[in-house]
């Protein structure tokens, strides 16, 4: 009888001569509940498991995606990068660091900023990227945050920022933890003009943004089960000496205690976006 197996000197390979495999990325496998779903399926229902409403992380762009009109939108100040102020060097030189996060995400930064029309409106949004350096809030966060919000004033439109980040760049220092004073001056000018700011929280949204401009919507929203915390609950609980009640960093626990207005599910985020912003210019 024929071995299912040959081995060579390669390794083990299958005896099939013909062997189809499937295409890479055709299919997607929750990470909860370990669904599994053909890519097509999961981007139709804006990354959310339809098995137990687990929502995936996901990035600027898909955001972009889901919130424009026919996902069509301007990027503003793309090319804009980090300097190195301290000449930063850990276990690598924080130039070499961004050049090699720029290089394998295609991104220039931890933050996308663009305009376009949500509900046949004037829309500008602020998109975190985790993938680039956990979403770090550094200078260039802080600058294209402050342009974003001079372009809203500028076209006279809503704000957003969808918040998705391990808080300060810490290869920054000082500069990362300046822009938390920074954006949240702007977001003040913001309302001299009498502009809707929507603060959305993703998972996770931690650190220096928690402590911030996360929390100064004029709407603060978040989608289910996100981390949102400002430190790690080892300190929290080292720090006030007592036990930590269970999912005290998610979303809905936040909800609970007052600190958002409501939660939403990313398929119906555009809709009921358009519905809060309606209100607004009413």
């Amino acid at each position: 009888m024929s071995s299912w197996f040959n081995r060579k000197k390669e390794g083990i390979t299958t005896s099939t001569k013909e062997k189809k495999e499937t295409p890479e990325g055709l299919w997607s496998k929750c990470s909860n509940c370990k669904t599994l779903f053909t890519a097509d399926d999961l981007l139709k229902n804006s990354f959310v498991c339809d098995r137990c409403s687990h929502h995936e992380r996901i990035g600027s762009e898909e955001y972009f995606h889901i919130l424009f009109d026919g996902g069509k939108y301007t990027e503003l100040d793309k090319k804009l990068t980090s300097g190195d102020p301290l000449h930063f060097e850990d276990t690598k030189k924080y130039v070499d660091r961004v050049k090699a996060t720029q290089k394998n995400t295609g991104l220039f930064d931890a933050i996308r900023t663009a305009k376009g029309e949500l509900d046949g409106n004037e829309f500008v949004v602020a998109a975190m990227d985790f993938s680039f350096i956990g979403g770090s809030m550094g200078s260039v966060m802080g600058e294209k945050i402050a342009r974003a919000i001079d372009e809203a004033i500028k076209i006279k439109a809503p704000f957003m920022i969808i918040s998705k980040s391990g808080g300060a760049r810490m290869m920054e220092a000082g500069y990362s933890l300046m822009q938390m004073a920074k954006v949240s001056g702007k977001l003040g000018q913001l309302a001299e003009h009498k502009l809707p700011y929507i603060s959305f929280l993703t998972d996770p949204t931690t650190g220096g943004v928690t402590a911030s401009f996360a929390m100064l919507g004029d709407i603060n929203i978040a989608e289910p089960d996100a981390l949102i915390a400002f430190a790690g609950p080892r300190v929290v609980k080292e720090t006030i000496g007592r036990d930590l009640p269970e999912g005290f960093q998610t979303s809905e626990f936040v909800l609970e205690h007052g600190f958002l207005d409501y939660i939403v599910d990313r398929t119906k985020l555009k809709e009921t976006l358009a519905l809060s912003l309606k209100l607004f210019k009413n």
